[in-house]
């Protein structure tokens, strides 16, 4: 389609370009007042990109809607002329069939770049968004925006979002106030504040923090200019909250995340052996430190009976600290910079609850040995064994995470060779100096 107007010599037709493109906002404001179909009867006789400012400056629900009613080759030139966040927004709300044929008419170039800006990397915000949002400009009235909503096919609709004029997320407005207003009430005088926001690129663990603290049901998303994209409801929460929590407990005992439970055996072996090989390593060093005490454990074979317990308790509460742990980093509740004090709480839990156990252990180790030193031994091993795993309980994530690696790749398998040694080393070390109570 040329990019002439339709009547180049008609003066009405050049006030209306001049005001059109000298001032869109106030053009926007006016537009807003007609019909889509008037709206884009208009458009389509100005020159691409006076069309192109226009649509910059109009509501998400009616731009949407006109750029439905141009024809398709010249909807696809106003799609390259205007803001890339303006255009994204309208193609993410687009059914897929629609955003496909447009992309379709698309040079390669342009059509490659919007497909890979449509794309948001795994584990953000934008890939749990629905991108399919209710947003007016905060100057819209009442009777204009059910207007407008009426032409739309929705499904369910619980509140809508207000935007400035610069298409910056306002404030938002509840179904019921909308419904009771008057037609000519400014939206803006039924509007509230928006509690929490999002950024599409955050996260998606975010997600759960803000809806937590702020006890909301729809949270919205906006890019990095401030520009509503979407808006994440409760389901999706839940949904992507199962996911993670399932996936975490592959990666954290060494399997993939990309196996599932009917993926091949094969496949499996490709996924896991490599982290065999490492638990094996490990647990060559756990037995190095039982080699160091042969002596020991020669001199006394009770030892050998009691040594699992040593180390199958110090591994039990690492696990306790590395899930509370996991879960904080997961929600972030709690980043690299609170190591701290997440050490220092594991600590004194290791430390309180490894008394508990000393206690009971070493009445049990009395009664079947008949031995006191034994006892005292079993229970300092239990205290110092127990207080070591909750403190790497808590580290081991923080570290992994600090050295930009998936927290929960496999750290159950660090945390075990750890406690592994904590154990053995702590039980075989008190028993060789107090060899002599033995």
């Amino acid at each position: 389609m040329s990019e002439e107007p339709v009547n180049s010599n008609d003066p009405l037709q050049s006030l209306t370009q001049a005001f059109l493109l000298n001032f869109p906002l106030k053009a926007a404001r006016r537009l807003e007042a007609m019909s889509p179909d008037g709206v884009a009867a208009l458009l389509q006789q100005q020159k691409v990109h006076v069309i192109a400012r226009v649509m910059e400056k109009l509501a998400p629900q009616l731009n949407l809607l006109v750029l439905g009613k141009l024809p398709p080759e010249l909807a696809v030139k106003v799609l390259e002329l205007v803001e890339v966040g303006v255009a994204l927004n309208m193609l993410a709300r687009l059914p897929e069939e629609d955003r496909a044929a447009f992309l379709a008419l698309m040079p390669a170039a342009s059509a490659q770049e919007f497909r890979a800006l449509l794309d948001y990397p795994e584990n953000t915000v934008g890939r749990l968004m629905n991108p399919a949002v209710l947003a007016f400009n905060l100057h819209t009235t009442a009777g204009q925006a059910i207007q407008l909503l009426r032409q739309q096919k929705i499904e369910s609709l619980h509140q809508l979002f207000l935007l400035s004029d610069d298409l910056r997320l306002h404030a938002r407005v509840d179904l019921h106030k909308l419904l009771l207003a008057d037609p000519q009430t400014s939206l803006s005088a039924l509007s509230v504040p928006v509690l929490a926001v999002v950024q599409d690129m955050a996260p998606k663990e975010e997600v759960h923090e803000k809806l937590e603290h702020h006890d909301v049901d729809v949270l919205p998303v906006v890019d990095m200019d401030g520009r509503l994209v979407g808006v994440v409801e409760g389901q999706e929460l839940r949904d992507a909250v199962r996911e993670d929590v399932a996936t975490d407990m592959q990666t954290m005992v060494g399997a993939s995340r990309d196996e599932r439970a009917l993926s091949s055996s094969f496949f499996a072996v490709r996924k896991r052996l490599p982290w065999l090989q490492i638990n094996l390593l490990t647990a060559f060093l756990a037995a190095a430190v039982v080699g160091m005490f042969e002596d020991t454990i020669a001199q006394f074979t009770a030892l050998a009976v009691l040594l699992p317990i040593s180390a199958g308790q110090s591994g039990n509460a690492g696990a306790q600290a590395l899930a509370v742990t996991m879960r904080g980093l997961t929600l972030r509740e709690i980043t690299m910079r609170h190591w701290y004090k997440v050490m220092l709480k594991e600590f004194g839990a290791g430390f309180i609850n490894g008394i508990g156990i000393a206690i009971t252990c070493s009445l049990g180790v009395f009664l079947w040995s008949r031995s006191m030193g034994l006892a005292i031994v079993m229970a300092l091993a239990m205290v110092v064994s127990m207080t070591i795993a909750g403190i790497s309980g808590a580290l081991v994530p923080i570290l992994l995470k600090r050295f930009v690696l998936d927290p929960a790749q496999s750290s159950s398998i660090v945390l075990t060779t750890v406690t592994d040694i904590a154990g053995f080393m702590s039980f075989l070390g008190i028993a060789t100096l107090m060899a002599s109570s033995l």
